[in-house]
């Protein structure tokens, strides 16, 4: 049963992943509230990564349980996570480089259609989402780019049109996997700015390194270390946990407190 908006979206109760000894996530209580941008960060090896597999079931939990709008999806396919709504950046975007950037969002709506497989079906039939698929490359900034082939975009670009194919899949919650990793400052800032923008009427749960990016536009963080919950809160109170500045041994935190 869906709960009313503004409540938990999403909740971990215990999550818990465990390889051959060692745990990778250890009793994870993860809740994101709805309509919220939620960070999860920590040092590297902190469990980050596994937990965002968890979340999607590319990896099953040793135990606890996994919560979408008050139903537990713990035992549920990838397939029906993403049905749901639960959507991964990388697992749609499938981002060809030689269709142009309106192929590549329309492929994303075809999928969403479920008419993925109907081969027989003539590449003019496709066209009926071509409103859609320009409005969604509006919302990214990439209209201009339409016809351009995906390979000769710049690489913030690309991870734009990531974004655009993931909100083709009409996510209720979006997930962002470092989102700026391997960006200029520049890059970062368009990426950091279109976050905030599609958040406008979304849930996102996002792992990022970048701490500027994160004090900027999240609303809750969580802090993991060595797969347990370190710290949880607004960005101005879990810089200043000491915790957290121990975790990151001093060298982040000069980064953490310089933020603001």
């Amino acid at each position: 049963m869906t709960q009313p908006r503004g409540d938990t979206i999403l909740e971990t109760r215990n999550l818990t992943k465990e390889f051959k000894g060692f745990v990778a996530v250890n009793q994870v209580n993860l809740k994101v509230k709805r309509g919220q941008i939620h960070a999860l960060i920590g040092p590297n090896g902190a469990g980050k990564t596994t937990c965002f597999n968890l979340l999607t079931k590319f990896i099953t939990p040793t135990s606890g349980q996994i919560l979408f709008n008050g139903d537990d999806i713990t035992g549920d396919r990838p397939a029906h996570i993403a049905r749901r709504g639960i959507i991964r950046s990388f697992q749609i975007s499938a981002v060809f480089p030689h269709l142009s950037v309106l192929e590549n969002v329309r492929v994303a709506l075809q999928r969403k259609l479920g008419t993925s497989y109907h081969f027989w079906k003539p590449e003019s039939s496709l066209h009926t989402l071509n409103e859609r698929a320009l409005q969604l490359l509006r919302e990214v900034d990439l209209e201009s780019y339409a016809e351009t082939p995906t390979v000769n975009l710049a690489y913030g670009r690309k991870r734009a049109l990531e974004i655009a194919t993931t909100l083709a899949m009409e996510p209720e919650l979006m997930l962002l996997d470092e989102p700026t990793q391997g960006m200029g400052l520049e890059d970062v800032d368009r990426i950091r700015q279109l976050i905030k923008k599609v958040a406008a009427n979304r849930t996102i749960l996002m792992v990022e390194h970048n701490m500027s990016v994160v004090a900027s536009i999240a609303d809750t963080i969580t802090v993991l270390q060595r797969g347990a919950t370190l710290a949880e809160g607004p960005y101005a109170e879990v810089s200043k946990n000491p915790a957290v500045v121990e975790a990151y041994m001093g060298t982040v935190n000069v980064e953490l407190q310089g933020a603001h």
